[in-house]
């Protein structure tokens, strides 16, 4: 049991970070809705200075949310030298939230709004964006999670966050179990992939086709057959062993993704599934359906 006393003192503190375009407005908006104190804009060499000040606050700030906005080397290095100085504060816990998207949806976003990327320096936003990522790349690997903002509405990535950081649904570990179709791209937040196109497929039926992973019948048809079985006990059981080391490792939350061709019958059947059943083991579990409205071919 957590000892709430103790809890109740500690500084959560969020980082927001990413790439330019891919969402950081929405995302700090969101934060601001849920109670935290939020500064746009931080220089990174001011984080600690700033925790200082949220620790003096008399317990009034206990709930931060920060946006650096990396823009060249020197603030990469002091961002990672300020990240190990506070954490070596027992009463400051740092997660960064890395939002990404793929390079031709920022491009459109770009052009949509006729804004340069701040990296460009008078060439395509194209080039802006490579530099960026080449930059960035160090520090998406530290990220405690990652969102891929690509086929993401402002509505659907303020859900995402509130789902992961509201204090109402907030848990120390969670899963996401997310339907994507292989032919429009692995989701690049996964942390377990799972292929199921070998799997009878309902897109060959008639009736069937116009429908998806969320419709009974399409459901009953995936779920009968005797692979289909064999294949959910036997990843029931990695599921039951690697979750738990997950946990204890220190894992916030656990994206698993499951993958046909399309995204509309077998792998949403298969992640409905797996969303009752980590339920059932008494995991904190959401889903997403990725591409279950993309086109109607599997």
């Amino acid at each position: 049991m957590t000892d709430s006393t103790s809890s109740s003192n500690n500084i959560e503190l969020v980082i927001i970070t990413g790439m330019s375009g891919a969402g950081k407005t929405v995302a700090v908006q969101s934060f601001e809705d849920m109670g935290y104190f939020c500064v746009d804009n931080l220089p990174p060499a001011l984080i600690p200075k700033f925790i200082d000040l949220v620790e003096g606050s008399g317990g009034k700030m206990q709930k931060v949310a920060l946006v650096i906005d990396l823009r060249g080397r020197e603030f990469f290095d002091h961002l990672f030298e300020s990240i190990d100085a506070i954490s070596s504060e027992s009463k400051v816990t740092p997660q960064i939230v890395f939002l990404d998207a793929k390079d031709s949806a920022l491009v459109r976003r770009y052009k949509e709004t006729r804004r340069s990327h701040p990296l460009s320096e008078g060439t395509s936003p194209l080039e802006g964006i490579g530099a960026e990522r080449e930059i960035l790349n160090d520090l998406k690997g530290q990220a405690q999670m990652i969102i891929d903002t690509s086929d993401l509405k402002p509505l659907e990535l303020r859900e995402r966050i509130l789902q992961r950081f509201s204090s109402e649904t907030q848990e120390s570990f969670n899963v996401h179990v997310l339907s994507f179709g292989f032919k429009h791209g692995i989701p690049i937040d996964a942390d377990l992939v799972l292929d199921v196109r070998f799997l009878p497929n309902p897109h060959y039926i008639d009736h069937m086709r116009p429908k998806t992973g969320l419709d009974k019948e399409v459901s009953d048809y995936v779920l009968k057959w005797t692979e289909t079985k064999q294949f959910i006990e036997k990843f029931d059981d990695l599921l039951q062993y690697t979750l738990p080391h997950y946990k204890r490792e220190g894992k916030s939350q656990l994206v698993l993704a499951i993958g046909c061709t399309g995204g509309k019958h077998r792998s949403v059947t298969l992640a409905e599934y797996f969303k009752k059943r980590l339920e059932d083991l008494d995991y904190y579990t959401f889903v997403t359906h990725r591409d279950v409205e993309k086109g109607r071919k599997e």
